[in-house]
């Protein structure tokens, strides 16, 4: 859905993007992930045609961002971290407004009002002012003026900033929902405990470049390939070799009484798996999926660009 390539951007005296190369996949929602300074509002401002590059190629959905933006932002929603809201004007009316400057016929508005607020759940603010609702309310109101046009492409700065933890999981099971939609997001956060519920893909960012993009997991993957986790409640020193000898098993790191490892299998043959164990004696006190979560992927990301670098 986004393609870039030689991506650079220069502010004065500092170069925010350096050469960044990357695609997002249709139908993902890719955390983008970095410090303060990384360059993740910039790249997002570059991809939503708001900032123009130094030099390097963006195309969303075919379009190339630079000579078709207006064309880009006809399938493209976005929210910025400053997000503003006419404190003035009813839900329904910043809800029209947005539907209006995104080029929905007049006839259509009213439609599109009332389905966005029901998915937002504004259903009963409509009325209210939006200088009145609460920040959690005011977020989705936001949203809602980025969705309005049902884009094929939503990008989202730090959307979770400020809101309760009520808020935020309110917040995660929208992006999913969206997603389920056929929705591609580019999600921005600090909080990677939050990108973790819902995210397929991340990318991180530092110091302008790229350090990785890659999938976290796929929205349409089979359960054929699994990182597994295998506890003894008794020592075995034949553990290791055992579990190297096993056609479906990519051995991380064992010892006598654990095991990380890559299984090719489904789960039949993971209940295959542990019934073998049994059956050759291992006391296995648990077979279960290990999932590295987005933090520790960042960080792991972080240690070996940093290794590169010495």
């Amino acid at each position: 859905m986004i393609e870039i390539g030689g991506l650079t951007f220069d502010y004065p005296g500092h170069r925010a993007l350096n050469d960044v190369t990357l695609t997002v996949a249709s139908g993902s929602v890719t955390a983008l992930v970095g410090p303060n300074g990384a360059g993740k509002t910039t790249l997002m401002r570059c991809i939503a045609g708001l900032e123009t590059p130094l030099e390097g190629r963006i195309v969303v959905d075919g379009m190339d961002v630079i000579e078709q933006p207006r064309e880009v932002h006809r399938i493209m929603g976005y929210l910025s971290d400053f997000f503003g809201l006419y404190q003035d004007l009813s839900v329904a009316r910043c809800l029209e407004y947005a539907a209006a400057a995104q080029g929905l016929p007049d006839d259509d508005i009213p439609d599109a009002i009332a389905r966005t607020a029901e998915r937002l759940d504004l259903t009963d603010k409509l009325h209210q002012l939006s200088g009145n609702l609460s920040r959690g309310q005011r977020q989705r109101v936001a949203i809602g003026q980025a969705i309005i046009h049902q884009p094929k492409v939503l990008l989202l700065d730090e959307p979770a900033s400020g809101l309760d933890p009520e808020a935020r999981a309110s917040l995660a099971a929208l992006f999913r929902q969206l997603q389920a939609d056929g929705m591609t997001l580019l999600v921005s956060s600090h909080i990677l405990a939050e990108l973790d519920e819902y995210s397929t893909h991340m990318l991180a960012l530092r110091d302008g470049r790229m350090l990785e993009n890659r999938t976290l997991k796929s929205p349409h993957a089979a359960d054929e390939h699994r990182m597994l986790h295998l506890a003894l409640a008794q020592p075995d020193a034949r553990l290791p070799e055992w579990l190297k000898a096993h056609a479906q098993v990519v051995l991380k790191e064992a010892d006598a009484c654990h095991a990380e490892f890559d299984f090719r299998g489904d789960l039949h043959a993971q209940a295959a798996l542990l019934k073998a164990l049994v059956h050759e004696g291992y006391t296995v006190s648990s077979l279960a999926a290990h999932k590295e979560n987005l933090q520790q992927s960042y960080l792991r990301s972080v240690a070996a660009h940093l290794e590169g670098k010495q």
